[in-house]
């Protein structure tokens, strides 16, 4: 049997407000996230990512969130986000192209995010396995509520720290001093963020 894998849907919300060069920027810091993935752009607004370890799945969302939620200040689009999907089950076979990747990860993940287009949530997690569904569902909605509160610079902030970097290191990066930062982190509630996470990988840990 295969291992269990995640895929990332997703797409950029409010990408027709974005200049070319925002876009191209946009492009770059997603990239830059995805690197160590296979994924793929496609639409234009649209990417698609294989996450061997589901356990990093949700983090890697966050991530490319945060991204995009960081340059909003001084932008075309006030409101630039990322939707995304991640669905979580087998694959059939080892994932090669995503054009032509199978299994039912990438099947859940795919129907998951077309759902989303009904609803205001930018966030859903689906599995293959229906018992832990719910689990996955309440975690979404906590993370989605979380990140859709964030300002500019509380997501500038919030992508540094979920890039690794520490808060000294987090301000020199930012060139903001140490209690800024730590003002901004409290602010965008970032202990809840980073726990959030840890209880996602315990969570998954069990499927």
């Amino acid at each position: 049997m295969m291992p269990m894998i995640a895929v990332i849907t997703a797409d950029i919300v409010n990408s027709t407000r974005l200049k070319k060069a925002e876009e191209k920027m946009l492009t770059s810091n997603l990239s830059f996230i995805l690197k160590s993935y296979k994924f793929e752009f496609y639409r234009g607004d649209s990417f698609q990512a294989y996450i061997p370890d589901p356990k990093q799945a949700l983090k890697v969302v966050l991530q490319v969130r945060a991204a995009a939620k960081r340059l909003s200040s001084g932008f075309s689009s006030p409101f630039t986000d990322i939707r995304a999907s991640i669905g979580i089950g087998n694959i059939t076979e080892p994932v090669k192209d995503l054009k032509t990747a199978k299994g039912e990860a990438f099947l859940i993940s795919g129907r998951a995010f077309d759902e989303m287009s009904k609803t205001g949530k930018r966030l859903k997690i689906q599995s293959a396995n229906e018992a832990m569904n719910l689990g996955l569902k309440i975690i979404a909605n906590y993370a989605d509520s979380l990140f859709s509160q964030l300002t500019t610079k509380q997501s500038a902030v919030v992508f540094e720290l979920l890039m690794d970097h520490n808060q000294v290191e987090t301000a020199k990066r930012l060139k903001k001093s140490q209690p800024t930062i730590n003002k901004h982190a409290q602010s965008a509630r970032w202990v809840e963020i980073n726990n959030l996470i840890d209880d996602y990988q315990l969570f998954i840990t069990q499927l």
